[in-house]
Parts: C-alpha cells; structure tokens; sequence
C-alpha cells in the first residue's frame, strides 16, 4: 500500500534550520503532484508548499516564501523541505501529501495520500 513517511522534525531555536524529507513507496513516485502541510498546535491544517511531479514547479505560502524550499529527488522517491530562518510561529506537525500528476497542480486541488506528521518545535 501506499505509504508517505515524514522524518526530519525536532527543536530548534529561532533563526536555526531544518531539513524535513518524506519517503514514499507503494506508488510510481514521478506520477504524483507531492506538498507539505502544517497543522499548528490548537489550528487548522495549512498549506506550506508543493511541488509538480516533475519539479519544474513549485509554490508556497506567503508565510514561507524566501526561508524554505522544497525538491524532490525522484529516483529516491523522496521530497524534502529546507526550512531555514525558522520562526516560532512555524512550530506545527508537519504533513507529506502526494495527488496523481493527472489531478490540477494548485495546492488548492486536494491530496489524497498523506504521511502521519513530524513534529516541528521552534523556541524563542
């Protein structure tokens, strides 16, 4: 079956970097649209950002534009998310999620595969 694992999340300090990556099986990964979610503690999910099945496209929240990057590696069947000048408003478990290549790209169209989370804490 298909599964999406998210590995990488842990505490940092303010203005520190992580690396999140997200491994997939169970599908052929260059088929498939793949984003990061966040949900913070006590809101609702939120998009983060996403990338096209190929990688020649991504988009992002406003909220990250400029400190974060996603990319893939599609012979490692893996997306990752560099997140740097982290703030302590990015504290939130963080989601993998992938939607076939056949489905519209916007982060706006739902996914329909998602990892269990990794937890993301930034201290102030």
């Amino acid at each position: 079956q298909v599964q999406l694992v998210e590995s990488g999340g842990g505490l940092v300090q303010a203005g520190g970097s992580l690396s999140l990556s997200c491994a997939a099986s169970g599908l052929t990964f260059s088929s498939y649209h793949m984003g990061w979610f966040r949900q913070p503690p006590g809101k609702e999910r939120e998009f983060v950002a996403t990338i096209s099945w190929s990688g020649g496209t991504t988009d992002y929240a406003n909220s990250v534009k400029g400190r974060f990057t996603i990319s893939r590696d599609n012979a490692k069947n893996t997306v990752y998310l560099q997140m740097n000048s982290l703030k302590p408003e990015d504290t939130a478990v963080y989601y993998c999620a992938a939607k076939s290549r056949s489905r519209i790209f916007s982060w706006r169209d739902a996914y329909d595969k998602w990892g269990q989370g990794t937890q993301v804490t930034v201290s102030s």
